[in-house]
C-alpha cells in the first residue's frame, strides 16, 4: 500500500456526547509523533465535529511528516447545513496545505447515518438501527438513497473546491455506492464480520474504479471474543442505559482477536490493490479500561491501538500520557515497519 494510516479522533458528537473531550493540540502533537515514528504510519486521518479540532491536530500532523487525511465528522446536520460546514473546514484545511503539507480532505463519513434527511430516524443511532433491522423493503431503497447521496456529495465537493486546492475523498459506509466522479480517491469503511468473511475481497472489488485509487477509510476490531465477527458493530455490546456506561454482558477481554483481525485484512488489502488504508482508531478517550471490573471494562468496546487508563493513571511505556499500547499497537508497528 501506499499509505499506512490510522485514524485519529479530535471528538465527534453521536448522540449528543463528544468522543474526545479531553482534546488538547499539545497532546495530539505529541501523539502524532509516536504516530509516525513508533507505528511507522505514513498517513493519519484525522476526524471531527468541531472543526478547529482536526485543524489544529493536521497541523501537529503534518509538523510529524504524515500525509494527512482531513476528515470532519459532523453529526445530526441537515443538508443545508452540511454545505457551509464543509466550506469552513476546507478553509481551514487549506491553511495547513498551504504551509505545504500533503492533505485529502474527507468530505464526511457516512452521511446517511450521520446527517438527517437520508434515512429516517431521530438521531444516528436510531438510523443504525433501521440500517440493520429495516427489512427488505427499506434495502431495496439502498440504490436510490445513494444516487441521492452522490446528488449532495457533488454540491459539497463543489463547496470544498472554493476553498481548498488538494485532493478530495469519502468516507462511504458499505451500503453507499454514490458517483464518485467529483472525487481523486474513492473511500470506504470496510469492515469484515461473520456476514460478509467469506466474500470481503469480493465485496471490495466493485470500489475499485478505473483511475481512481481506492482508500479503506476504516477498518477495525474491538477487544474481545466474538468481536471479530462482530466488525463495525463490535461497539455495541455497551449498554447506553446504564449510568455509568457498562458492558451489556460478560465478554472475554482478547487483544489476540484483535491483532489477527489487523493482519488478515491489512494482507487482503495489499493483495486487493488498496492504495490507502485507516485502521479505526489510535485512542479512544472515553473507553476506559478497568480489568478489575470486566463490565466496567469499556476498552474492550474500543477499537483503539492504545488502552486508556483509569483515574488519571499514566503508561508505563509511554509515562507522559494516561494510556498503554494494546497488542494491537506493535502489531501495526510490525505491519507498517515492513
Amino acid at each position: 500500500m501506499r499509505a499506512k494510516g490510522i485514524n485519529y479522533d479530535t471528538g465527534f458528537f453521536p448522540g449528543g456526547h463528544d468522543s474526545r473531550p479531553g482534546f488538547d493540540p499539545e497532546t495530539a502533537r505529541r501523539e502524532m509523533r509516536v504516530i509516525a515514528e513508533d507505528l511507522h504510519c505514513t498517513a493519519v486521518r484525522v476526524s471531527g465535529g468541531v472543526p478547529e479540532r482536526p485543524r489544529a491536530a493536521a497541523q501537529c500532523a503534518a509538523e510529524a511528516g504524515l500525509e494527512v487525511w482531513f476528515a470532519p465528522f459532523p453529526c445530526e446536520m441537515t443538508r443545508a447545513e452540511l454545505l457551509p460546514f464543509f466550506a469552513d473546514c476546507a478553509e481551514r484545511a487549506e491553511r495547513v496545505r498551504k504551509t505545504g503539507a500533503e492533505i485529502v480532505f474527507v468530505t464526511g463519513c457516512e452521511l446517511t447515518l450521520f446527517a438527517r434527511g437520508f434515512i429516517e430516524g431521530d438521531d444516528a443511532f436510531a438510523r443504525i438501527d433501521r440500517l440493520a433491522n429495516g427489512g427488505p423493503a427499506f434495502w431495496s431503497r439502498l440504490g436510490e438513497l445513494g444516487r441521492e447521496l452522490g446528488v449532495f456529495l457533488a454540491e459539497a465537493a463543489d463547496a470544498v473546491r472554493a476553498k481548498f486546492g488538494g485532493k478530495l475523498s469519502y468516507a462511504a459506509g458499505p451500503w453507499e455506492y454514490p458517483d464518485w466522479a467529483p472525487f481523486d480517491f474513492v473511500g470506504v469503511d470496510a469492515y469484515r464480520e461473520a456476514r460478509n468473511e467469506a466474500n470481503f475481497a469480493e465485496q471490495l472489488r466493485p470500489r475499485l474504479v478505473a483511475g481512481k485509487p481506492l482508500a479503506v477509510t476504516e477498518f477495525g476490531c474491538c477487544t474481545y471474543v466474538g468481536a471479530a465477527d462482530r466488525g463495525g458493530m463490535g461497539w455495541a455490546i455497551l449498554d447506553t442505559s446504564a449510568e455509568p456506561l457498562r458492558l451489556d454482558g460478560d465478554y472475554e477481554r482478547s487483544e489476540a482477536e484483535q491483532v489477527t483481525y489487523l493482519r488478515e485484512l491489512l494482507q487482503v488489502f495489499e493483495a486487493e490493490g488498496v492504495d490507502s488504508a485507516f485502521w479505526f482508531t489510535f485512542v479512544n478517550e472515553i473507553a476506559v479500561h478497568r480489568p478489575e471490573d470486566p463490565r466496567g471494562d469499556l476498552d474492550m468496546a474500543s477499537y483503539s491501538v492504545v488502552k486508556t487508563l483509569a483515574d488519571g493513571a499514566r503508561g508505563t511505556a509511554y509515562p507522559e500520557f494516561g494510556w498503554e499500547p494494546k497488542e494491537a499497537f506493535r502489531a501495526l508497528a510490525e505491519a507498517y515497519a515492513e
